[in-house]
C-alpha cells in the first residue's frame, strides 16, 4: 500500500488541505498520514476541528517569539526524523508557509516525491509577501507535481522552466473547503459570542458590516499604523457601518490594532457620543473566531479589508467584495475579474475605495458579480486522483497531463 503524508502547519494550510485529506481517505490501496508542525496552534487546532481531522504525528513546533531561522531549524529537524521514520511515497504541501518549505525541503533530502498543491503564485518580488514568496519559489524547485489553481499559476511555472507534463490545473482547494462549511452552516447559523445580536452572521437585515483581517510580515510596522488608522477614519465618517477585526494572535498584529482602535470606544463613551445601533462604538475587536464563524461574517458582510492571500479566494466564492491592503498580490485573477481591488497601505487609497463600496450601490454590484475565476469546488478530487496515478506509475510524463 502507498503511503501519502500530508504536511501542514497553519489554519489556512489546514482549511485548504482538510479536502484533500477527505478525498485521499476515501481512495483504496493508499494511506495518506497527516503531520502538523502546529507552526500555528490555537487556529490550527480550531480548524482541523472544523473538518474533523485528528492528526497521526503532531510536531508541536510553535514557541512564543521564535525567529523564522529558529522555526525553520527546527522544522527541518523534526520533519527530517518523522519521514525518516515514516518513508512515505510522497509528500503533499501546500502553499508558501514556513512549514511547507521545511516539508518540501526535508523530503527532497531523503529523495521522497513532493506533490505542492496552490503551485505557481507570484508576485515577482521577494519582498512582499515576505518570506512567503520565497518560500512559493523555492518550493516549485523541489516538487515533483505542481498543482496550480489556475492558468495563470500555471504559466508563470512554465516561464521559470518547470515541464509541462508536471504542471496541473485543478482549480484551489479553499473553493472545496468553502463549499463544505457553507453545507455544514447552513442547517444552523453560528454564533459571535462577542457582537451584539444585530451583527450576528444570521441578522442579514441589519446594519452594513465591513469585516478586516490583517497579519502579514510586511505590513508590520508604519504599513500596520496606516492600515488602523484608514480603519478608524472610515469609522468616525460612517457611523451607521460597522467594522468587525477578528485580530490575529501575533503581537506584531495586536498591539498596533489594540493601540490605535481599542481605545475609539473608550474615548467616545467620555464625550458622551453614541455610535451606531444600540452600541457605543462601530469598531469590535475580537479573538480569531472558528472557520465556520468567519464564513459566516463573511457571507453577513458589505466587503472585506484584508492583507491575507486566502480572503481572497474565499470571498470570490462567496460573491464579496474585498479590498487587498497590500502592495502587490500573488492573487492577479481576482483583480483581473473586478472581484478585488489592490490598495496598498497609504491612509488615503484605503478610505477612497472602501468611501466608494460604501457609497455607491453600482460599485458594489458590479464586484459582488466578478466570476469566480479559482474553480468549481473540486480541486482536492483532481488532485488525489494525480497523486494516486503518479503512485500506480500510470501517469504519462510523455504526453502531459493537464486536469483543466
Amino acid at each position: 500500500m502507498k503511503v501519502i503524508s500530508i504536511v501542514f502547519g497553519t489554519r489556512p494550510e489546514a482549511i485548504k488541505l482538510a479536502p484533500v485529506i477527505l478525498s485521499a481517505q476515501k481512495i483504496a490501496n493508499i494511506q495518506s498520514k497527516v503531520c502538523v508542525t502546529a507552526q500555528h496552534r490555537q487556529m490550527l487546532d480550531q480548524a482541523l476541528e472544523v473538518f474533523g481531522i485528528t492528526p497521526d504525528a503532531d510536531l508541536d513546533l510553535m514557541k512564543a517569539n521564535q525567529t523564522l531561522a529558529e522555526l525553520t531549524s527546527n522544522a527541518i529537524r523534526s520533519l527530517d526524523q518523522y519521514f525518516s521514520e515514516l518513508r512515505p511515497d510522497l509528500v503533499i504541501v501546500q502553499g508558501d508557509t514556513t512549514t511547507a518549505f521545511c516539508a518540501a525541503l526535508g523530503a527532497f533530502y531523503q529523495q521522497i516525491p513532493v506533490a505542492h498543491v496552490e503551485a505557481g503564485l507570484r508576485t515577482w518580488n521577494l519582498m512582499a509577501p515576505w518570506p512567503e514568496e520565497a518560500n512559493r519559489i523555492l518550493i516549485s524547485r523541489l516538487a515533483t507535481l505542481h498543482f496550480a489553481p489556475t492558468n495563470t499559476a500555471r504559466s508563470n511555472l512554465l516561464q521559470e522552466g518547470i515541464p509541462s507534463e508536471r504542471v496541473f490545473v485543478t482549480g484551489n482547494t479553499v473553493v472545496d473547503a468553502v463549499h463544505l462549511v457553507r453545507k455544514k452552516i447552513s442547517v444552523s447559523l453560528p454564533e459571535v459570542p462577542s457582537l451584539p445580536s444585530f451583527l450576528q452572521p444570521k441578522t442579514v437585515d441589519g446594519p452594513k458590516l465591513v469585516l478586516i483581517t490583517g497579519h502579514r510580515r510586511e505590513n508590520f510596522g508604519q504599513s500596520f499604523e496606516n492600515i488602523c488608522t484608514a480603519i478608524a477614519i472610515l469609522a468616525e465618517q460612517f457611523p451607521d457601518v460597522h467594522f468587525v477585526y477578528p485580530v490575529h494572535l501575533n503581537p506584531n498584529v495586536q498591539e498596533p490594532v489594540h493601540r490605535i482602535l481599542g481605545h475609539i470606544k473608550e474615548h467616545r463613551l467620555k464625550d458622551e457620543t453614541t455610535i451606531g445601533i444600540g452600541t457605543d462604538s462601530n469598531i469590535h475587536l475580537i479573538e480569531p473566531v472558528p472557520y465556520p464563524v468567519f464564513v459566516a461574517l463573511m457571507n453577513r458582510s458589505s466587503f472585506i479589508l484584508t492583507d491575507s492571500g486566502g480572503v481572497q479566494e474565499e470571498s470570490l466564492s462567496m460573491g464579496v467584495p474585498v479590498l487587498v491592503m497590500r502592495e502587490s498580490t500573488e492573487r492577479p485573477e481576482a483583480i483581473a475579474v473586478k472581484g478585488a481591488e489592490l490598495v496598498g497601505t497609504d491612509i488615503s487609497r484605503i478610505v477612497q475605495y472602501a468611501s466608494q463600496l460604501l457609497e455607491d450601490p453600482s460599485i458594489h454590484m458590479k464586484m459582488t458579480e466578478a466570476e469566480n475565476p479559482y474553480g468549481d469546488g473540486h480541486a482536492a478530487e483532481k488532485i488525489i486522483d494525480i497523486c494516486k496515478a503518479f503512485l500506480d506509475g500510470s501517469l504519462d510524463f510523455i504526453t502531459g497531463h493537464d486536469s483543466k
